[in-house]
């Protein structure tokens, strides 16, 4: 089954590093409109803290097309940037980070703000509870009658759901099934049909 790791929901770190405190927020987002909600969520809870910097990673592990972070008045590149490092280099993708601080009175420092920012953000990665998030794929499988029963028997081993069904001369069944299970699929649609049936992936429209 093809996926990936995703928050399984809020989460939330604490650290005190040198007097300062910093809370640390992790969900998932998928798209920058959820992100920002819950950045806007945690700016409201901790309205009186010194900084709430973040960063989000909003695609697949890895992907950074849909990237971005903010050191919410830190020194430039001393806090969103090395918290975006830790999302992108972790294997959870969706992700949405916060990073809260309380100053303590003691400077850190360039470096210690980097240090601290993406020490306490990738512990928190470290003990992230997460999900597989399934892509599905569409598929349509063109059947003789006799072979429905079969068909229905078959769909909840594949993991997919039946999503159409179109009755004509031959059954065209309409799954939506994990990415990664249409070689399995079509291998039973021939055996089950002795090669007279067909999958193909659907169009968008479909």
């Amino acid at each position: 089954m093809s996926g990936y790791l995703v928050p399984a929901g809020v989460y939330r770190t604490e650290e005190v590093i040198r007097r300062s405190r910093f809370i640390v927020t992790v969900a998932h987002a998928e798209s920058a409109s959820q992100a920002q909600a819950q950045i806007a969520a945690v700016r409201e809870e901790f309205a009186d803290a010194t900084h709430n910097c973040w960063a989000w990673q909003l695609g697949p592990p890895g992907d950074t097309a849909q990237v971005r972070a903010s050191d919410d008045g830190e020194p430039a590149g001393t806090a969103g940037r090395p918290m975006l490092g830790v999302l992108v280099a972790s294997a959870v993708g969706e992700v949405v980070a916060v990073v809260t601080r309380y100053f303590g009175g003691i400077k850190l420092g360039a470096g210690g703000l980097v240090r601290a920012y993406s020490g306490v953000l990738a512990r928190a990665m470290g003990s992230l509870p997460t999900v597989e998030k399934v892509r599905w794929q569409r598929l349509v499988l063109t059947l003789d009658y006799p072979q429905i029963s079969a068909f229905y028997r078959a769909l909840p081993g594949w993991g997919a759901q039946l999503v159409a069904e179109d009755c004509g001369l031959r059954a065209q069944m309409t799954i939506l099934a994990p990415e990664g299970m249409a070689p399995a699929i079509a291998a039973w649609v021939q055996e089950v049909s002795a090669g007279a049936g067909e999958v193909r992936i659907a169009d968008e429209e479909e």
